[in-house]
């Protein structure tokens, strides 16, 4: 990959690597754009095969930050950050208070919060070295872990779809297909499970695919059977890039709503999924509930008023899907165009954008 090609034919701001040779860290801050404000988005550690993986994954999930944080009406801009390691075996207090020094050298281009392999503990390390960070314990001021109002966007985006394909947005009696049993997918499974819906889930962990059965009476299947289940909605909880030319074909749902981020594996995805007739709900827009309940960190937390916020996340879908269907375009294109409208119009009362 060439990154100063990438970066210019996507309009990044700014890549940053960074590395601390005592400590082990290797990490990258991917900026993609800061017309709405400084660039927030999530530190994700994971075992990448290569460096060239971790700066394409911060590259690909700090864009989908600047539109998932436009189309949210979040006045904040896009970024992310990669962490090369296990977070099971190579997390350390000062792998993470490392990491939190080079964020303060951007002096709050970018602010930080937990993703994939991180938790609200790794954001009190990152805290000590950085007041560019949330996530952060309600007893520090912060609103805890994001993935319980993530779970919320994620139900309200379901009712959604599910009115627009069945004519109710009720989800009794529908089956979901939840490919991941993390922390969004676990707080989802309570709505799923009140709203009377069956689940069959899978995940990489055994020991949470055996508790979650447990707990909540989820049937179970193996992770690479979760395409094949028939079912009304799919739901990727996971990693992304699973919606592809060999996952497609295989889906039996109608409507695709998850947490995951990017889980397109190309732009032209979304046109496969449409002429299959599965309604795709465009993951920056129906996941957006974490990232707008830790940007009312930065003004001073109101649970009240961030779930208020989460909950235009239905409203928001509605407007996507309607114009999807009046520009017979797709929805992930509607989307893009929701975000990128917002965000060309910034520009133009800051002056920083010409026709």
């Amino acid at each position: 990959m060439k990154v100063f090609d990438y970066m210019m034919e996507h309009d990044y701001e700014q890549v940053m690597l960074c590395t601390d040779k005592e400590i082990g860290l290797k990490a990258v801050i991917a900026i993609h754009d800061t017309t709405l404000g400084p660039a927030l988005g999530g530190c994700r550690m994971w075992p990448y095969a290569s460096e060239e993986e971790a700066i394409l994954d911060a590259l690909r999930l700090g864009r989908a930050m600047t539109y998932k944080n436009a189309a949210a009406g979040l006045d904040l801009g896009g970024g992310k950050a990669t962490i090369i390691g296990d977070p099971t075996k190579d997390k350390t207090e000062a792998l993470m208070r490392s990491f939190g020094r080079f964020v303060e050298t951007l002096g709050g281009r970018y602010i930080t919060t937990e993703d994939v392999g991180m938790t609200v503990k790794d954001m009190e390390y990152i805290r000590t070295e950085t007041e560019h960070v949330t996530a952060l314990p309600l007893t520090l001021g912060g609103s805890g872990d994001p993935a319980k109002l993530t779970a919320v966007g994620i139900f309200e985006a379901m009712k959604v779809c599910a009115r627009e394909s069945w004519g109710g947005e009720s989800l009794q009696g529908k089956t979901i297909a939840l490919q991941g049993l993390g922390k969004v997918a676990t707080h989802l499974l309570p709505h799923l499970q009140k709203a009377g819906a069956k689940v069959v889930a899978c995940d990489v962990r055994t020991e949470l695919v055996q508790a979650r059965k447990k707990e909540y009476g989820v049937e179970t299947v193996p992770q690479d059977k979760i395409y094949d289940v028939p079912c009304d909605i799919f739901s990727p909880c996971a990693l992304g890039a699973i919606l592809n030319d060999n996952t497609i074909p295989r889906l039996k749902c109608r409507a695709v709503v998850g947490s995951a981020n990017n889980q397109l594996a190309e732009d032209r995805h979304a046109q496969v999924l449409q002429d299959r007739g599965i309604l795709y709900a465009p993951d920056f827009i129906a996941n957006a509930g974490g990232v707008i309940n830790i940007s009312f960190e930065l003004t001073g937390y109101d649970p009240e008023a961030a779930l208020s916020k989460v909950m235009e996340i239905g409203p928001t879908l509605q407007r996507v899907l309607d114009r999807a269907k009046t520009q017979k375009i797709t929805t992930a294109r509607a989307a893009d165009l929701l975000a990128e409208e917002r965000i060309q119009s910034v520009r133009k009362i800051r002056g920083m954008y010409f026709e």
